[in-house]
């Protein structure tokens, strides 16, 4: 099952050079992540199976197409630099949704295709509703319990520094909670706020990377986005075996002010 996943992927974003024009602007310190199961994978020649569970974040919204989405970006830019690796990133990106919604879901969309990593982003409608910040938390921790009960690497990802979210008087509280829960459960979390944040200490500005609607990124936003995710996936992928061997967290703070 997974080898035709990982072909069908394949051929759905087969589609030439994505944005190898735009630059991106350096970044650094970023958290190798912890993944023992991908590792094992990659190391006994399975072919590996990612799926991005999300919200329009991860669909793509506002990208030129779903071509350009994060998920797809990834997928090539792992295959084209882990030797020997085949990667299917699978697109599970549902508009509008959060942490309830996608925890319904999981066992269909997710576990069912038997992954060995999940890159879940949560957050971003949450914050904008007002939801509360201990429901997503609890929620979180029953999906990150789930997919650890399978066998399955996570990383969670935060949200982006965009003018709605940082509107939202709750944002602040949301981002805590993430952090916090991935300290608790002992998984990854990879950090779109302190990855934006560089960008902006390196001089490119925040609108060079969100869409007009000032919520979701734009094309350019969600490929340095994925080259700078893909970039500490293929640095774990590369590592010993051995030094993959027990999960730890492995998180990003950012000013939660931004």
């Amino acid at each position: 099952m997974i080898r035709a996943y990982v072909l069908a992927a394949a051929a759905l974003f087969a589609t030439g050079p994505l944005h190898a024009q735009e630059s991106c602007p350096e970044s650094h310190d970023l958290p190798v992540p912890r993944l023992p199961h991908t590792r094992l994978a990659l190391a006994t020649n399975q072919p590996i199976l990612i799926v991005a569970l999300g919200s329009s974040s991860t669909r793509g919204w506002m990208a030129k197409d779903v071509g350009h989405s994060y998920p797809a970006v990834l997928q090539r830019y792992l295959n084209d630099n882990v030797p020997r690796a085949s990667v299917a990133v699978i697109n599970r990106g549902i508009g509008g949704q959060d942490a309830p919604e996608e925890l319904t879901r999981m066992d269909a969309d997710v576990l069912a295709i038997r992954p060995q990593l999940v890159i879940w982003q949560a957050g971003a409608n949450g914050a904008i509703r007002d939801a509360p910040a201990s429901t997503f938390k609890k929620l979180m921790q029953q999906g990150i319990t789930k997919l650890k009960g399978a066998g399955v690497d996570v990383i969670l990802m935060d949200n982006q520094r965009s003018p709605r979210i940082l509107a939202s008087p709750d944002h602040v509280l949301v981002e805590t909670a993430m952090r916090d829960v991935a300290a608790a459960t002992n998984v990854n979390l990879f950090s779109r706020g302190m990855l934006m944040d560089q960008w902006a200490a390196a001089g490119a500005p925040t609108e060079d990377f969100v869409a007009p609607d000032g919520l979701h990124m734009n094309t350019r936003g969600y490929y340095c986005l994925a080259t700078a995710l893909g970039n500490v996936i293929a640095t774990a992928l590369k590592q010993p075996l051995a030094a993959q061997t027990t999960p730890q967290v492995k998180q990003v703070v950012a000013d939660p002010h931004g």
